[in-house]
């Protein structure tokens, strides 16, 4: 499947398995550096092959997603949060297609042990292990392709504290085939509020991502190995601006499950560092609290945007 991924027009495909990012430091940890920050500063975006979650790990996780859907609506309602869209959402008139499930502290064993209980009280071991060690490996992920930005943009000192913030949402999202005379949008185009979004589609293609050019690149069917890494808002913020947060959306044209992981700082002023500041890049943003303005968005502001709705948040 791998010659179907070289095929993803103008996206770049980047190979994070061992062989190209160990030892740290290294002339392969170095190239492979210097490719993963072109494609994000070019596109805010791009694909992954990443080999440490196996093609049983990778059945076994959608499985487990296909069965916590499968529940009935009032025990997936029970999961809740007091962070807008962290919980459950479903059954909304303006998505119609879109169902999802968040775990919060998603790579703690008490944060997905946690939510567990609540969907099954009597117990799901199978559940738990399969997506504790999902996301444990995912987060590895997020953390070299942070790493990376840090030492490309010299501000590794700043990344230390933002990574000792760092929590994890986990989502799983299903999406029902559209029904005669009802829109084909999963979900409307819209940048993620995270620091990094890293999503894992089964099977079934369907996110469009808008380039920095404008350009809509449609993702299809990906291996198992294949991860669609996104800078989120909050990287956005923290680069300055060097790196944009990916515009996307998803077009449905049958049933489809994937699964994301979504890093965000909480307790935790983002500020910009000193060292992406310079004549060609003026300071663009006040500092930053990413759960405010996760509550700034949900209380009303409309854009789609992200300079338009960050601008709003915290633009100067």
């Amino acid at each position: 499947m791998m010659d179907s991924f070289r095929e993803q027009p103008n996206l770049p495909v980047i190979d994070l398995t061992r062989k190209n990012v160990e030892p740290f430091g290294s002339t392969s940890w170095v190239s492979t550096r210097q490719e993963v920050v072109k494609a994000l500063e070019e596109h805010g975006c791009f694909i992954a092959i990443y080999d440490k979650v196996s093609v049983e790990h990778y059945e076994a996780l959608f499985n487990v997603s296909k069965e916590a859907f499968g529940l009935p609506f009032e025990t997936k309602s029970l999961n809740i949060s007091d962070t807008p869209t962290f919980g459950y959402v479903g059954q909304k008139p303006y998505i119609p297609l879109y169902e999802a499930l968040g775990i919060e502290k998603s790579t703690t064993e008490q944060g997905v042990q946690q939510f567990t209980d609540l969907l099954w009280p009597s117990g799901n071991q199978s559940f738990s292990k399969t997506v504790i060690a999902y996301t444990k490996f995912v987060a590895a992920l997020e953390q070299m392709v942070m790493r990376m930005i840090s030492e490309s943009y010299g501000i590794e000192k700043h990344y230390e504290p933002i990574l000792g913030a760092t929590s994890y949402l986990f989502k799983m999202m299903k999406y029902r085939r559209p029904k005669e005379n009802e829109t084909n949008f999963g979900i409307f185009p819209h940048t993620d509020y995270s620091m990094m979004s890293i999503l894992q589609q089964h099977q079934v293609g369907g996110v469009h991502l808008k380039t920095k050019v404008g350009h809509d690149i449609p993702i299809g069917a990906l291996s198992p190995s294949s991860f669609i890494v996104m800078a989120g808002d909050g990287c956005m913020v923290w680069t300055n601006g060097r790196i944009k947060s990916t515009e996307h959306s998803v077009i449905i044209e049958e049933e489809r499950y994937s699964v994301g992981l979504f890093s965000f700082i909480r307790d935790f002023i983002i500020e910009v560092p000193e060292e992406v500041v310079d004549d060609e890049h003026p300071l663009q943003y006040k500092p930053f609290d990413m759960y405010k303005f996760i509550h700034f968005i949900a209380s009303g502001y409309e854009a789609n945007k992200s300079d338009s709705h960050l601008k709003a948040f915290c633009g100067l």
